[in-house]
């Protein structure tokens, strides 16, 4: 699809700049050259990222009577991905120049010329619904109608017929090598669920609607990954299964639909920002009934960072047939037997972490105020998610206001996340905080020393206020409960 509304790229450089520059995402392995779309988040972006499951953990999992958490093993029987249809459907068509030997997604090349190519647009229509090649055959023929009229978008050359590629990462368990070893590292994290329903619904005592939660490492061995944290090929996942009885699986669609645009718009993204996309009939998975997208306008042009589908009893009644396991529910109230419906809300950790960070971006020309500044970078972050609550910066290094202002840091930071700086001015101090999103700054002054009250700078409105320095921590506490 095409973006027009999208921001300038530069806009996505400057911020993969200040994530490096300010400790929040690192290239992995980069003194050797770095790896392929693999990256490390440092001391801020754990910080910030941890915040954002926490924040999905308490709404989704703790302050549910209707939820409960799980944590599935990454490795899982080789036959639970037969039975998902990993194993022979989780493809992706690709395609090679044969000049330059860069590597693509075909079907995304096919779209990406569709958009300036209108007599490829009913092509592309047909392809769709055809749909993957693994749930029909005929697909990747499809795509070579149409891959020749095609050229390498790096060089020019000429591309190679599309072929189907396995994005799941093979491994071995045990020291032999062989097929009767054979595992993957998941692709995804929902069917760690799936198979531990049963175990789950009988402990917990819970009958549908219920779910099961589940925050976890997943792997694809993406063609093409780009867009900095976007695609990646590790990455993190935020996953509810909502087992419903059949007849309430609309009805709870269009709740988890809203329910889950309304968290992050409370986390502070920006509503103009993010939309609902309901997919075509085109374009629905095979075992889906309906899906939609929460997609948010990144620097790059609009994504997904969140699918809620209707699974119908797909996954359950396949793992069913598969292991000879019954995994229907018995409502002893109604004398029903059935395999519920799946509400399935599938999230990227990553993603949210990156929408966080450009929503929260802003430049302001001549600085706040601060005298020689050229350009001020805040990054406006709700304070739930900021990586530290508060700094703690005594105004000069004498008259005993560092050890001051030692004293109240170690108080503080029993509670909450908390830097302490005490180097250069304290307006370059306080840039520094604006600039990886601290809400407060505490300065600790000569009036500090008379009446034990401090200054807390608010990084939005800059306002400040005077507290007693023994009520920081109640402070806030109010406003990050």
């Amino acid at each position: 699809m095409s973006n027009p509304e999208a921001i300038p790229t530069a806009a996505m450089d400057k911020i993969v700049s200040l994530c490096k520059r300010r400790g929040f995402i690192f290239p992995s392995s980069e003194i050797y050259g770095g790896t392929g779309s693999v990256w490390d988040y440092g001391p801020m972006g754990v910080l910030l990222k941890n915040n954002v499951k926490q924040e999905w953990w308490r709404s989704v999992v703790m302050q549910r009577d209707d939820m409960v958490g799980l944590d599935a093993a990454i490795l899982m029987n080789a036959k639970v991905w037969e039975a998902s249809g990993h194993v022979t459907s989780f493809t992706d068509p690709m395609v090679d120049c044969k000049k330059c030997k860069v590597r693509f997604r075909a079907d995304h090349l096919v779209e990406q010329a569709a958009q300036v190519e209108p007599s490829l647009r009913e092509e592309l229509h047909r392809i769709a619904e055809e749909h993957t090649a693994a749930e029909h055959p005929d697909a990747l023929a499809a795509l070579n109608r149409v891959i020749p009229s095609l050229r390498c978008p790096e060089c020019g050359g000429e591309l190679t017929d599309a072929r189907a590629f396995n994005m799941m990462f093979k491994t071995f368990i045990g020291p032999v090598e062989d097929t009767a070893s054979v595992t993957y590292l998941r692709p995804e994290t929902a069917q760690g669920i799936f198979v531990n329903f049963k175990n789950v619904q009988t402990v917990s005592r819970k009958k549908p609607p219920f779910g099961i939660g589940q925050i976890g490492k997943s792997f694809r061995n993406e063609i093409t990954p780009g867009n900095f944290t976007f695609r990646t090929r590790e990455f993190e996942q935020f996953e509810i299964e909502f087992f419903v009885p059949p007849a309430e699986a609309d009805r709870w669609l269009a709740y988890w639909i809203e329910e889950r645009r309304r968290w992050y718009l409370d986390l502070g993204i920006k509503p103009d920002n993010l939309r609902v996309r309901q997919h075509e009939r085109d374009e629905l998975a095979h075992y889906a009934a309906a899906c939609s997208d929460l997609e948010y306008r990144f620097p790059f042009g609009w994504s997904e960072l969140e699918g809620i589908a209707n699974r119908q009893d797909y996954d359950l009644r396949r793992h069913q047939e598969f292991s000879g396991k019954d995994l229907t529910f018995f409502d002893e109230q109604t004398k029903e037997k059935y395999l519920p419906f799946v509400i399935e809300p599938s999230g990227g950790v990553d993603r949210a972490t990156l929408a966080f960070l450009v929503d929260s971006y802003e430049e302001i020309a001549g600085g706040r105020g601060a005298a020689g500044a050229e350009v001020e970078y805040v990054l406006r972050l709700h304070p739930r998610l900021a990586p530290n609550k508060v700094a703690i910066l005594p105004l000069v290094r004498r008259d005993g206001m560092p050890d001051k202002a030692r004293a109240i840091f170690d108080d503080v930071r029993k509670q909450f996340f908390v830097a302490y700086d005490e180097g250069g001015s304290i307006g370059r101090r306080y840039r520094r905080q604006d600039e990886i999103g601290t809400p407060w700054c505490v300065t600790i002054d000569s009036q500090t020393l008379q009446d034990d009250t401090v200054t807390i700078r608010d990084r939005d409105t800059m306002t400040q206020i005077r507290l007693p320095s023994s009520g920081i921590t109640d402070w806030l506490a109010e406003r990050l409960g």
